[in-house]
């Protein structure tokens, strides 16, 4: 099973494998939709903090500005 999720955390797709389909046992599937989209959510942030962690940094040193105001 997988699930996209984008880094806005908007869950774009699911994709199940017939394979783990059990018709009798619909709890499990459920449990595995949502264990993908906790997944998909995790790596999204990753992604997403790895891809600004230097602009954040960055953004964290103001105290410069702050003069400028006043």
């Amino acid at each position: 099973m997988k699930a996209v999720v984008t880094g806005a955390g908007e869950l774009r797709s699911i994709s199940i494998d017939p394979g783990v389909v059990d018709p009798e046992d619909v709890e499990m599937l459920e449990d595995l939709v949502v264990a993908a989209v906790h997944d998909a959510m995790r790596q999204a942030q990753e992604l997403q903090s790895s891809r600004l962690g230097g602009l954040a940094g960055g953004l964290g040193d103001l105290g410069g500005l702050g003069g400028l105001l006043g």
